[in-house]
């Protein structure tokens, strides 16, 4: 199973294994792990499903836990593998998001989807990789799903970067409501809050928490990553403050929805 072309050429090309590691790109990094680290339990089982190069699952393993890791492009594998520590316990295989054919039902306490809804271009292939993770998912058990957002894109790269006449002329842009429509050769899939909330109601799940995972801060990276150690701890404090307030999660540029699998949660949940 490989990665279609765009997709192998863009993650080539990109440095996807830091992208979380500069000031403004952690914010990201550090609210996913605060939220997954309130619903891990000892022993959880683990799985991330469009893994990319593994930052969460090699920090997740890194503190004990059992983490299979699933990645469709190969290049992101082989950084994944050259960044596993000897007797880390983690696997990875090359694999689809819209297939998890090789894993059992119900096998996982925490399912991580922080990456494939980027890069599903229908309703149907979105809501088949939803479905597949709540499928490898324990009844009570927990997924985190990560998607990007439409208005910070059209802000930043329809208007602070000129394309707006672009993206209305191209009809990836509704010329009245600015929804966007994204093929794949624009690599990233948009979203609206209320597009993730019907794809969510059809889930066999209750919503735990709606994230803005970087709130305003890609609106501002110069001045994020321009900041001291004490003023970057305080804009943390004010980042964490705010990031569920719902007028907030349409501005960030990912989100993270946590949901819970409907069923009776396991003993060891």
């Amino acid at each position: 199973m490989n990665a279609p072309d765009f997709l192998s050429a863009y993650y080539q090309n990109y440095d996807e294994d830091g992208r979380l590691a500069s000031r403004h790109g952690s914010v990201e990094f550090l609210t996913t792990m605060r939220y997954i680290e309130k619903y891990l339990t000892d022993g959880a089982k683990i799985i991330e499903i469009g893994a990319g190069t593994g930052r969460y699952s090699h920090a997740l393993a890194r503190r004990g836990y059992a983490v299979d890791a699933v990645e469709l492009t190969k290049c992101n594998i082989e950084v994944f593998r050259r960044n596993t520590l000897p007797d880390e316990p983690v696997t990875v295989r090359q694999g689809d998001a819209r297939n998890l054919s090789a894993f059992a039902d119900g096998a996982y306490d925490i399912t991580l989807l922080l990456g494939p809804m980027y890069h599903l271009y229908t309703k149907e292939d979105a809501l088949t990789a939803l479905r597949e993770a709540f499928r490898v998912t324990s009844p009570g058990g927990v997924v985190f799903v990560s998607y990007c957002m439409t208005d910070p894109s059209i802000i930043g790269y329809g208007f602070k970067k000129g394309h707006i006449h672009e993206l209305l002329a191209g009809a990836l842009v509704d010329p009245v409501t600015f929804k966007a429509f994204s093929e794949p050769k624009e690599i990233f899939q948009l979203y609206r809050k209320a597009d993730i909330d019907e794809m969510a109601r059809q889930l066999p799940a209750e919503r735990l928490r709606f994230i803005a995972t970087d709130g305003y801060t890609h609106h501002m990276p110069e001045t994020v990553d321009e900041m001291d150690d004490a003023a970057f701890a305080v804009y943390l404090r004010y980042h964490f403050a705010i990031c569920e307030l719902p007028e907030l999660v349409g501005w960030s540029h990912h989100t993270l929805d946590i949901l819970r699998k409907n069923g009776p949660r396991s003993a060891a949940q």
